[in-house]
């Protein structure tokens, strides 16, 4: 039978590896969809240039949002493998 202590670590091994690859691959469609979007808005000539500002700014809100995201949860991973150990 495994040690409740490895079997620990290897089940927050295995959420964190789940949780990285899920949020790049989200990141990485985000990042498609901008560009789709960038190349949409470019080609648009009726849209003011001020939605356009406004649109890139709620992108880089987002974008800082997400990378804070991602760094709680690696600190909240950080705190749970010091629990298992």
């Amino acid at each position: 039978m495994m040690d409740p202590q490895k079997m620990n670590k290897h089940l927050v091994d295995f959420c964190k590896a789940n949780f990285d690859n899920s949020f790049a691959t989200l990141m990485m469609l985000q990042e498609q969809m901008d560009r789709m979007g960038n190349l949409f808005w470019g080609q648009v000539i009726n849209v003011p240039e001020e939605a356009k500002k406004g649109l890139n700014e709620w992108t880089k809100n987002y974008k800082k949002n997400c990378d804070n995201f991602k760094k709680a949860v690696d600190e909240g991973f950080k705190n749970l493998e010091a629990l298992a150990a």
